[in-house]
């Protein structure tokens, strides 16, 4: 996999939190369906965010990020479970996270399709992947866009049904939830038992 001529992740993460928002546990709980003792990987996790909001559902967090520079931060707020790692190559042997979650990190992966594949590889029968995603037909969403590959960022933002395309495939499941007058829709992606 090639290596991005700049770590920028490393270099945002000391402010990475005070500048991107953060989405309600309510929500991505309820998302989620997160019970207790769930196994949940937080693919993309970063700094941590969406991990600490999480922390309290009782469920076993693990945390995936290929930014050191990001995962010293989720370190340093106590964040378990951290490694080092890409969606396109997940550590993990197949059928073995009840739980995965990717708020905002989807469009950063370098292959959305191989990143896909491995998601759906490693989610349990009976498992939910929920991705949050900011939503290009937005007009303010097309200047993230913009702004992004401007700085080498390489990030591919999808449509939420170009999105859920990636992964429909015999046996698993993909609904969307866009809420109105919202710049961030989520894919909710199931594998039956």
């Amino acid at each position: 996999m090639p290596k991005p001529p700049l770590d920028h992740f490393g270099l945002l993460a000391p402010i990475y939190e005070r500048v991107i928002r953060t989405p309600e546990a309510a929500e991505v709980e309820a998302l989620l369906e997160l019970a207790r003792g769930q196994v949940l990987l937080d693919v993309g996790g970063g700094t941590g965010r969406v991990t600490q909001l999480l922390q309290g559902s009782g469920a076993r967090l693990l945390l995936l990020d290929p930014s050191w520079g990001m995962l010293q931060q989720a370190q340093r707020k106590g964040c378990c479970g951290i490694a080092q790692g890409t969606a396109e190559r997940l550590p993990f042997v197949d059928g073995c996270l009840e739980r995965i979650v990717a708020v905002d990190s989807f469009h950063h992966f370098w292959n959305h399709a191989a990143a896909a594949k491995e998601l759906v590889r490693v989610l349990a029968p009976g498992g939910r992947l929920v991705i949050e995603e900011f939503d290009v037909r937005r007009f303010a969403v097309r200047l993230v866009a913009l702004g992004e590959k401007l700085a080498w960022m390489r990030s591919r933002f999808f449509a939420p049904e170009e999105l859920a395309a990636l992964f429909r495939a015999p046996g698993v499941s993909v609904r969307l939830h866009c809420p109105q007058k919202s710049h961030v829709y989520w894919a909710i992606v199931e594998k039956p038992e």
